[in-house]
């Protein structure tokens, strides 16, 4: 069967790096205050007139370096944000431009925080079908631009950032040995918009609006609503808590990655944690913590990696591949 395996990896951050102690020099909170409830330590902001686009762009030209592939290799790129440069046209078309690419396809999609997870579902069933040989697939956020800076609930989780992969098509065994992705589970619940949205919009009021969010509400259903996609990962390919190598979760808040963790039976040393010095990315926070996984060492040829992630919707999903 045919099967799409990533074979490039990629990431960027912005330069300026900002920590809980400056955080707190300008609201009311504190380093503990934050480091306790969330695992965060710093987080990345984008420089006045650093877009989304930038960050995607400088994301991708690193994950195709690691694959040793041109930008002319690619024939589509999928691109998860909620923080779009413009209401149109898409963050993927500006990419595509900035990387010299002339032919394919290129579009957004929008799944919030779950965007990168949907977004390589997304991408391999064009690879799969043979509808493109290679796909860049990009999580990329500025979220600072869309943060009420006086609420402390919600501007000292979030951070700016991009990551990205590059997968293509190959002829494997069909066996859960193979390379690639092997399954992914995508899930939707509209019921729960009030919980985690932002309050503005083109067809709303006309404005970009902020970041609102019941934080007990979003804690108290992202361990079930992760659990039910990575419990339907296993049973679709016979692997599990026990038999991956890595979980790599959305950076949302070390709390729910260890409630999760634990729920599941997920050794804590088989987790990969980013959150502390990225804060929470969205779209751009698992490919952000897979390209540091790759880089360090952790994650290498032949392991069994489990994504997952949860957003604003809600949304939520996982996938399973082999490096």
């Amino acid at each position: 069967m045919r099967r799409a395996r990533i074979v490039g990896f990629g990431s960027y951050l912005p330069a300026r790096r900002l920590s809980n102690d400056e955080l707190a020099g300008r609201i009311d909170t504190s380093d503990e205050w934050i480091r306790q409830r969330t695992g965060i330590r710093a987080r990345h902001i984008a420089a006045e007139g650093e877009t989304t686009s930038m960050i995607a762009t400088r994301a991708a030209e690193a994950a195709l370096a690691h694959a040793g592939l041109k930008p002319a290799d690619i024939d589509l790129i999928v691109l998860a944000t909620a923080t779009p440069d413009y209401t149109f046209p898409a963050v993927a078309t500006q990419v595509q431009a900035n990387l010299g690419i002339t032919h394919g396809a290129a579009f957004d999609l929008a799944a919030v925080c779950s965007g990168f997870v949907f977004a390589l579902a997304t991408a391999e069933k064009f690879v799969v079908s043979g509808s493109a040989r290679r796909a860049l697939v990009i999580g990329a956020e500025t979220f600072s631009r869309i943060l009420d800076w006086e609420d402390r609930t919600t501007c000292v989780l979030f951070g700016d950032g991009g990551g990205a992969v590059v997968i293509e098509g190959y002829e494997a065994a069909g066996t859960r040995a193979d390379q690639g992705i092997l399954t992914t589970h995508l899930r939707s619940d509209g019921r729960h918009r009030e919980k985690l949205y932002v309050d503005g919009g083109p067809s709303s009021t006309m404005t970009t609006g902020h970041l609102r969010m019941e934080g007990r509400e979003v804690f108290k259903h992202a361990v079930g609503m992760i659990t039910d996609v990575i419990v339907d990962a296993f049973a679709a390919t016979g692997y599990s808590a026990e038999t991956i190598d890595w979980f790599v979760p959305h950076q949302a808040n070390q709390r729910i990655i260890t409630a999760s963790a634990e729920k599941l039976g997920i050794a804590p040393e088989k987790v990969v944690l980013t959150v502390g010095e990225h804060g929470n990315t969205s779209a751009a926070s698992i490919p952000l913590a897979l390209d540091t996984a790759v880089k360090d060492g952790r994650i290498r040829p032949g392991h069994v990696v489990l994504i997952e992630a949860m957003g604003g919707g809600f949304t939520w999903g996982s996938a399973l591949f082999r490096v």
